[in-house]
């Protein structure tokens, strides 16, 4: 069986909608793991949305086009999670939710608390953007 058909039938079985390269870096060496993933792109049964991270796609029902499984905020939250990044609503998303202001957030902002991230993960032209709490200090009285 071809890494590729091995490669497909991996993804297929997995339960979530994104795949990082480390994963499936085990069915082969470096080249042909990256041999296949280009194939399953062309073929469009992945899109890679940053480095080494890859989503699954399904069909449009408006356009019948092949788009990623998800939008920005799922994928990239299921990509950080399998990261090991802890995210959390952003400080704009945390205001509106608990009802402080009624400004809708415009952009997806993903607040990783402590952690530095730099990152780049976009879908259909839309990327994440990335805040924390490094540096700041909290006011106590």
């Amino acid at each position: 069986m071809k890494l590729e058909e091995r490669m497909l039938r991996s993804v297929k079985q997995r339960t979530g909608n994104v795949i990082l390269r480390a994963e499936i870096a085990r069915l082969g060496s470096a080249s042909q793991v990256t041999e296949a993933l280009k194939s399953l792109q062309a073929k469009g049964v992945l899109v890679r949305i940053g480095t080494g991270v890859y989503a699954k796609t399904r069909k449009s029902s408006v356009t019948g086009a092949t788009i990623p499984a998800g939008s920005l905020e799922t994928l990239a939250t299921e990509a950080l999670k399998k990261l090991g990044v802890t995210v959390r609503p952003s400080k704009a998303a945390a205001a509106y939710n608990s009802g402080k202001t009624t400004q809708l957030p415009g952009a997806f902002v993903a607040n990783t608390g402590g952690q530095r991230i730099r990152r780049k993960i976009a879908v259909g032209g839309r990327s994440v953007v990335y805040e924390n709490d490094y540096g700041q200090t909290t006011a106590s009285a």
